[in-house]
């Protein structure tokens, strides 16, 4: 379980405003606090219109079906994989692609996606498979944890692949790569565009042709970014929409988000740090909060 790390002052400093920002404070958007089962939700994904979760390293290898208006579980669904470091979900509707890929000190070299099928709204685990995959570019795997810029939490699946977003805790960027989802065979993540956030992001969604990139920054401001897809795979051509969504001591870790048409659903794992306690909640922005 990785958590902020926490600075002496929590004021939110000039360099991380430099860019226009939107103010769009998440804590009245709040639906519910989720049930201790999911304390550590580490990720959201929208599936032939429900909604669903997952905890983070080390727990139980289970996807959590929750309800859309509540927050409340509604099914449990158990996999047969090892849950090492599960830090991303996606889907491409008819098979869901769980990111066991979590590197927080750039040291790990067993990367993998599991591509479970589903039928019935149920898992197909004998037809489990493994994606594996790791980063070209990365030469060194000394362990040097919060300062690697090898490590993911983020993916989604658009237009026959799986596109996934670094969260680089040295740089304060992301860098889209490419996986292919047919290939079962280790293979080399293809490099295709990087961006400057200021942030490192803990989870995505792609809906409508825009991709929303949500993450945290070590003061614990948390932020979202809305880019507007240019042509098919490529994202960060123009400026994004840029929102501070609140500080995570007050809605939590946010490692989750989804997004429908009715709007952008988010989830924070439980956040403590001294004497600071944060439960784990659940919110949803309505699609008119957001500016176009």
């Amino acid at each position: 379980m990785k958590k902020i790390l926490l600075v002496t002052s929590l004021i939110i400093g000039q360099f991380a405003f430099s860019q226009q920002t939107d103010f769009l404070k998440i804590k009245k958007y709040r639906v519910s606090y989720l049930d201790h089962k999911i304390e550590e939700t580490s990720g959201l994904s929208m599936f032939n219109g429900k909604l669903y979760t997952f905890n983070d390293s080390g727990n139980a290898p289970e996807l959590f079906e929750i309800s859309k208006t509540s927050g409340e579980i509604l099914h449990t669904l158990k996999v047969n994989a090892k849950n090492t470091d599960w830090e991303a979900l996606t889907n491409d509707g008819t098979h869901f692609y769980i990111g066991d890929f979590g590197n927080n000190d750039g040291s790990r070299r067993h990367l993998k996606i599991f591509k479970v099928p589903v039928q019935n709204d149920s898992l197909q685990n004998s037809s489990l498979k493994e994606i594996l995959f790791h980063y070209p570019e990365q030469t060194d795997y000394i362990s040097s944890y919060y300062n690697t810029d090898f490590d993911a939490e983020a993916m989604v699946y658009a237009h026959g692949k799986i596109h996934l977003f670094t969260k680089e805790w040295a740089a304060k960027a992301t860098t889209h790569y490419t996986i292919e989802p047919e290939v079962y065979e280790k293979q080399g993540a293809v490099k295709t565009e990087s961006y400057k956030t200021n942030f490192m992001v803990t989870d995505a969604a792609y809906f409508d042709k825009k991709l929303y990139l949500v993450g945290y920054t070590k003061k614990t401001e948390v932020f979202l970014d809305v880019f507007t897809e240019t042509e098919p795979g490529v994202f960060f051509k123009e400026r994004p929409r840029h929102y501070y969504l609140g500080s995570a001591t007050a809605i939590g870790q946010i490692e989750g988000i989804a997004v429908d048409e009715s709007g952008i659903y988010l989830s924070g794992e439980k956040f403590r740090y001294s004497v600071v306690r944060t439960k784990q909640a659940f919110y949803f922005i309505p699609k008119e909060k957001l500016k176009d």
